[in-house]
């Protein structure tokens, strides 16, 4: 069964539309209209072989931030909608992911509770348009409303664009090695019952 989500969001700030596959191949149409935003999405589409087409407008004119943390609420709901009832996933999933002289650590738990840790020294405060601020803001609005822990680690990098590549691509790399199904997991992969 293939795992598919849609959502659409429209607010007085931001027009958002996602479709996401979580079973795909990596094919990507993405538009936020922030030009180091949508290179991130499309390493973290790519890394995660999820086809994903994404199209934001928002009010630029203000700032990033809205754009970007609608964005995070988005993608979050539709992985949490496409994992279904999480029965036979692997539940965890982690990566070490290098980019040039940047190193980051990415672990995911597909838990049913919303967390973030984070533990990231950005050395700018841009790359280029993007404020580089809003890292956080859209990993904190993913895993809320995917209702997944998510622990991210810098463990070395100097150059910021390395440092969110990084980051971005061990995210995609974590969540799909949590979310492939295991053929020796039976049901939800905890003692609860539920996730």
């Amino acid at each position: 069964m293939t795992r598919i989500a849609k959502a659409d969001r429209q607010t007085s700030e931001t027009n958002i539309s996602v479709d996401l596959n979580l079973d795909g191949s990596g094919n990507k149409k993405i538009s936020t209209e922030i030009g180091f935003f949508d290179h991130m999405l499309n390493l973290w589409s790519k890394h995660g072989n999820f086809d994903l087409e994404l199209y934001a407008q928002g009010d630029l004119c203000v700032d990033l931030h809205h754009t970007v943390e609608d964005v995070g609420i988005c993608l979050g709901k539709v992985v949490n909608e496409a994992l279904g009832d999480k029965a036979g996933i692997n539940r965890y999933g982690h990566a070490f992911v290098p980019m040039d002289e940047a190193l980051a650590l990415v672990v995911v738990d597909f838990s049913g509770r919303g967390h973030l840790e984070m533990d990231v020294n950005l050395p700018t405060e841009k790359v280029g348009e993007f404020d580089t601020e809003l890292l956080e803001e859209f990993l904190r609005a993913l895993a809320l409303n995917g209702q997944f822990t998510l622990h991210v680690r810098l463990i070395s990098g100097r150059n910021t664009h390395h440092i969110i590549e990084a980051i971005f691509k061990a995210l995609g790399r974590a969540m799909r090695m949590a979310a492939a199904k295991d053929e020796l997991v039976t049901g939800v992969p905890s003692t609860k019952g539920i996730l």
